[in-house]
């Protein structure tokens, strides 16, 4: 039976990939902050609890729960964060948000990929897929967007450098790394930053449709791709992406760093 870890796997996107893998049949494994199993999961999910990526054991306590595991076949670190920061006198960039959000986003993943390896559980074929953001795209910010939203966008900009990173160490074993766009969600995340009065024209899809989506294109991931920057949607829900990158995009899209 194939095996799943999805990193932040309780609510939105993870959540909806716990349930897509569950449904698949394959073994699931899936992380929590609480120190219980949430309610409203199938049955058979092992849950992985109190892994909070912003502490530095993160990567030693995945392990020490997943003792005895065989190796993974897919591994998604979905877990982030977004709080909004503007250039404002009143608001302006907090700093202890701006901390988090770089530590869950780009600086966790490194250890817990790093602890993964040396415990054993990746192997040759593993996929491992960073939850990014066309938002991390340097080439894709424009000054129609505006600035502000400084460590989210950035810490997602970070994460892809550390996901092509990791994907240089990891080729020589034959673990593919996998960075992407899932697509604008109607979640709580993005609602909770007043983004949800842009769900409609930006054609934001529900967590479930995302995860189609990307369970899909973990399927079919190979060594060949390898350290790229994805969106398996394609540019269907990237404002910028006919205004940078011009017209006629395909999908999958590959976007540029």
């Amino acid at each position: 039976m194939a095996s799943a870890l999805i990193i932040g796997g309780t609510r939105g996107l993870g959540a909806a990939l716990v349930k897509q893998y569950a449904a698949q049949s394959t073994s699931v494994f899936a992380t929590t902050r609480s120190d219980t199993a949430p309610s409203g999961f199938p049955n058979g999910i092992k849950w992985l609890s109190n892994v909070d990526l912003t502490k530095s054991n993160v990567g030693e306590n995945l392990t020490g729960q997943l003792k005895g595991a065989k190796p993974l076949d897919v591994v998604i670190i979905n877990a982030g964060r977004f709080t909004t920061e503007d250039f404002s006198a009143e608001k302006g960039p907090n700093w202890e948000e701006e901390v988090t959000m770089y530590t869950t986003s780009s600086i966790a993943p490194v250890f817990v990929v790093h602890s993964l390896t040396h415990a054993g559980l990746l192997k040759s074929g593993s996929k491992v897929v960073f939850v990014s953001s066309e938002a991390g795209s340097i080439t894709l910010r424009h000054d129609k967007e505006g600035g502000g939203n400084y460590a989210h966008h950035a810490s997602k900009a970070a994460l892809n450098m550390a996901g092509k990173l990791l994907s240089i160490d990891l080729k020589e074993k034959g673990v593919i790394v996998s960075i992407i766009h899932p697509g604008f969600m109607r979640t709580e995340m993005t609602k909770g930053v007043g983004f949800d009065k842009h769900w409609d024209e930006g054609g934001a899809v529900t967590p479930e449709v995302a995860a189609k989506s990307l369970v899909d294109w973990t399927e079919k991931l190979d060594i060949g791709k390898t350290g790229e920057y994805w969106a398996p949607r394609g540019p269907r829900d990237i404002g910028m992406a006919e205004t940078v990158l011009g017209k006629n995009l395909e999908t999958p899209l590959k976007l540029p760093w």
